[in-house]
């Protein structure tokens, strides 16, 4: 273990995630796997192995400091990108049963290919866009906790992931610096898909310092079968 490794996991010692050798020899790998990628293919701005651990691995695990994962069985991570948050809590919390959608097919492959050199089983990629796919009655209204990281602003995020959360499920936006001004905006869309605002929770991301918000949703009922309305609408006329 190196000094960027022993940082990494006191800081989640902190929070009370500890990882075996295993687990950390998996982040490694995911590491490696991400820069030689990403040579190919756009999947981060950041590759500097320090600032990996720190802004992508340590900032997906954020979501565990706030939602009780280890009673999670079944998570969805819409618009995933290269993995993040799902595929470090995957590593951590190797009982969750993850399925990422995302509507790049180059980054699907990617995500194939990097849970198989992680050994992860349990992880089911699907390319589409979230619109189409919350429509399949396999993924509505099914999973215990949905998240997305840096995606949409959240009148947007709602419609993209509310649907996928089980009646009494949870959906877990993971934010940058201000949220309060998307919060507002959101209300109506909330209410139309059928979600409760619980909380919001404010942490600083270490080294950098900078600002992260994890907006947490509670699902009331099960989503009107009028949303998620066809791919792009969202974008292009959010619910506000």
């Amino acid at each position: 273990m190196d000094a960027i490794q022993k940082h990494f996991t006191d800081l989640l010692k902190n929070k009370g995630i500890v990882l075996s050798e295993h687990q950390l020899g998996q982040f490694e790998s995911y590491y490696r796997e991400l820069v030689d990628w990403n040579e190919r293919m756009n999947l981060t701005g950041i590759t500097e192995r320090e600032q990996v651990y720190i802004k992508h691995f340590y900032d997906s695990l954020s979501l565990a400091f706030f939602v009780p994962i280890d009673q999670v069985v079944t998570l969805a991570d819409i618009g995933s990108g290269a993995g993040f948050p799902s595929i470090p809590l995957k590593i951590a919390f190797p009982q969750l049963q993850v399925t990422i959608i995302d509507s790049l097919n180059k980054r699907i492959q990617f995500l194939n290919h990097l849970c198989s050199v992680l050994g992860v089983s349990g992880v089911r990629c699907v390319h589409g866009r979230a619109e189409d796919v919350a429509q399949n009655s396999a993924h509505r209204d099914s999973y215990d906790l949905v998240t997305a990281r840096a995606v949409a602003r959240l009148a947007v995020l709602n419609e993209f992931c509310l649907p996928f959360v089980k009646p009494g499920g949870m959906f877990a936006a993971m934010k940058g610096q201000e949220v309060q001004a998307e919060l507002d905006e959101s209300k109506f869309s909330l209410k139309e898909l059928k979600g409760d605002w619980i909380q919001t929770q404010r942490f600083e991301l270490p080294v950098e310092e900078s600002t992260r918000h994890i907006v947490i949703v509670k699902k009331t009922a099960p989503t009107p079968r009028k949303y998620p309305r066809k791919a792009g609408v969202p974008l292009k006329s959010p619910l506000i």
